[in-house]
């Protein structure tokens, strides 16, 4: 009588540890895109109250365009999406667009994040 494992059971122990390994895997993606979409609505919802508790209440109006010259509030590591793209480049996945502008005062304003997992994130004025 020989001992040991036949080249059928070597093959299915192969292809069940190829089966986990693929779903980990895709588990793993998904979970990395859901971490980066929370890091996106953080930063949209950190330039929302900085604009709103910070700079609406002392101008009374919202800015053209906003960086880290006029909200100085907020942590600078915000400004980059987790894709290493600043607010303002066409590849970010943050976008600013202020609307009803006179002189450089707009009265509106609307935030978006570009998400992975989940529809587009966005935050309008308050005011």
């Amino acid at each position: 009588m020989k001992r040991g494992f036949t080249i059928l059971e070597i093959i299915i122990v192969g292809v069940f540890a190829s089966l986990l390994l693929i779903i980990f895997f895709i588990q793993k993606a998904n979970i990395d895109a859901f971490e980066r979409d929370e890091k996106r609505k953080t930063a949209i919802n950190a330039m929302y109250y900085a604009l709103e508790e910070s700079f609406y209440k002392e101008n009374n109006f919202y800015p053209e365009s906003i960086s880290e010259k006029n909200l100085t509030v907020i942590d600078p590591a915000l400004w980059t999406d987790p894709d290493g793209h600043n607010l303002g480049d066409p590849a970010s996945s943050y976008s600013y667009e202020a609307a009803n502008c006179k002189n450089g005062k707009c009265k509106e304003y609307t935030l978006k994040a570009i998400l992975e997992k989940e529809d587009i994130y966005i935050k309008n004025n308050r005011n």
